[in-house]
């Protein structure tokens, strides 16, 4: 008799995994925006060679304006055009789960549907995170002041229209490559509500909001802006805490060790731990390296034992953190990623695809006692030149 079993139903099983898997993974990738794909082989038959170790983009010199009048006598001397390369390496990325038989034997829960979504979401995060990295380390940058003075209660901190005209002409002027929407050239701003808030209560975007299109204020809403598409999210970089200190400074770090999905942390001083919109927990980011671990916490009661509220799945951290963490209640400072599509490049091996690979499940141990459930990734985000991006840092006034 013959019996239908997942074993003879595995591409079935598989797709509705993967199919989760990409679900999750294309949900709300974020800096990934700015980003043209480039698939690339990893491994060429005919050639035997691997997707190499980088990828060189060419550019080529504009000529210098003609201001000679062509001679009688004499021919045209030539132009010499100059060139330069940018390169994008690209690197990989996977992980994984893996749980024991017994709880697929006790849970009612469908946990091998459910690890796809995750690990989906897992990538979809990792991977705009390098898309994050690439966007806003360059070193063209704007900034009111310097990083560590950015002041929520300074208004010539915080972003107005003004900064937006100011990076419309710098991007403009350095021939960042724009899009085209309608036969016009557009730019794209991508930033956190936080710093948006600003700018919709700002004098100039107040009063068309006011008297030409009134449902702008109650919506929230800015569709572009001085040539900007404008795109916000709660997923955007902030450098938690990296700007001025606040009036009642907080300035401490963790007495302990304090684990994800933790709601308490001890601090080692509870001097103004009270005081602020939120507290940040870390490292602060002084320079171009960013910490993705970095996160806000919401105070609630204590002194030197704290109890707080955060974005962990309970309420709680969200990451693990070490003894000796920052623990301070300066004000954030807000990156605004000023460019197009195109502005930066992903580079993908074709084998494990835009989305990577979906793994397993798999069966291990000597009697398949466990199951594992990974993705893997091959490929990396650059900017294709300096130019193609500029980073403004601001102020958001709901600190001050």
């Amino acid at each position: 008799m013959a019996i239908q079993t997942t074993s003879n139903l595995t591409n079935a099983v598989g797709a509705r995994y993967t199919t989760k898997y990409q679900r999750a993974a294309e949900l709300a990738r974020f800096y990934d925006q700015l980003a043209i794909p480039v698939s690339a082989p990893q491994f060429e038959l005919e050639k035997r060679r691997g997707m190499g170790s980088s990828y060189v983009f060419n550019f080529l010199s504009d000529m210098t304006p003609g201001a000679t009048a062509i001679s009688e006598s004499g021919d045209i001397v030539p132009q010499i055009l100059r060139d330069a390369t940018s390169s994008i390496t690209p690197t990989s990325r996977g992980e994984a789960l893996k749980w024991s038989e017994l709880i697929d034997l006790e849970a009612y829960t469908d946990f091998v549907a459910a690890r796809a979504e995750i690990l989906g979401r897992n990538w979809m995060e990792t991977v705009d995170k390098m898309a994050e990295h690439a966007a806003l380390q360059g070193n063209l940058v704007v900034r009111p002041a310097a990083r560590a003075s950015l002041d929520a209660g300074t208004s010539t901190h915080v972003l107005n229209s003004s900064n937006f005209s100011q990076a419309a002409t710098m991007v403009q002027t350095l021939r960042c490559p724009p899009m085209m929407v309608g036969g016009q050239k557009r730019y794209m701003a991508l930033a956190h509500p936080d710093v948006m808030y600003d700018l919709v209560n700002s004098g100039n975007l107040l009063s068309v909001a006011l008297y030409q299109d009134k449902e702008m204020l109650l919506n929230g809403e800015i569709g572009q802006y001085n040539g900007f598409k404008i795109v916000t999210s709660p997923w955007a970089k902030v450098f938690l805490g990296a700007g001025a200190a606040n009036g009642s400074s907080a300035s401490t770090t963790l007495s302990a060790a304090a684990n994800a999905l933790a709601t308490t942390m001890g601090v080692s001083s509870s001097t103004n731990i009270s005081v602020g919109r939120t507290l940040m927990v870390g490292t602060v980011e002084t320079a171009n390296t960013h910490y993705d671990t970095n996160e806000a916490v919401k105070y609630v009661s204590g002194t030197t034992t704290v109890t707080f509220v955060g974005t962990g799945a309970n309420g709680g951290l969200r990451f693990d953190h070490a003894s000796g963490d920052t623990v301070n209640n300066s004000d954030n400072v807000y990156p605004v990623a000023f460019g197009s599509i195109g502005s930066l490049v992903k580079v993908f091996a074709q084998e494990t695809g835009e989305y990577g690979e979906l793994v397993g499940p798999k069966k291990d141990g000597l009697a398949d006692q466990w199951t594992s459930l990974a993705y893997k990734w091959y490929g990396g985000y650059g900017r294709v030149a300096e130019n193609y991006i500029l980073r403004g840092e601001y102020a958001s006034s709901l600190q001050a």
